[in-house]
């Protein structure tokens, strides 16, 4: 999973192509526990780039997008959100999925 690197790549990546932006930190426990699931999600899904976006380097984004929860998925195509699933709560390799069923 390629790691946001500035605001201006997250513009462009939004609006050009498909992306699902997951919103995460280092330091989340629930976000370490789904981390060893997310490549078989990224296999699955190939039409999305998934795009890592780390909560504390984009404190700023977090707040524009209304994401106080990780970790927290964002799904857009050509600039149009597609859907979120944004919560505090712990996610399973089943509700990913089925949360990136229902963007297609």
């Amino acid at each position: 999973m390629e790691k946001l690197q500035s605001i201006e790549q997250f513009e462009q990546l939004k609006n050009n192509g498909k992306h699902l932006f997951m919103f995460s930190a280092d330091w989340c426990p629930d976000c370490r526990v789904i981390e060893p699931v997310m490549p078989d999600v990224e296999k699955k899904f190939p039409e999305f780039t998934f795009i890592y976006v780390d909560r504390d380097q984009f404190i700023d984004l977090c707040i524009q997008l209304d994401v106080y929860g990780i970790p927290s998925f964002i799904g857009f195509e050509n600039g149009k959100e597609l859907g979120r699933f944004v919560s505090k709560e712990r996610k399973t390799e089943e509700e990913i999925e089925g949360f990136m069923r229902g963007l297609q």
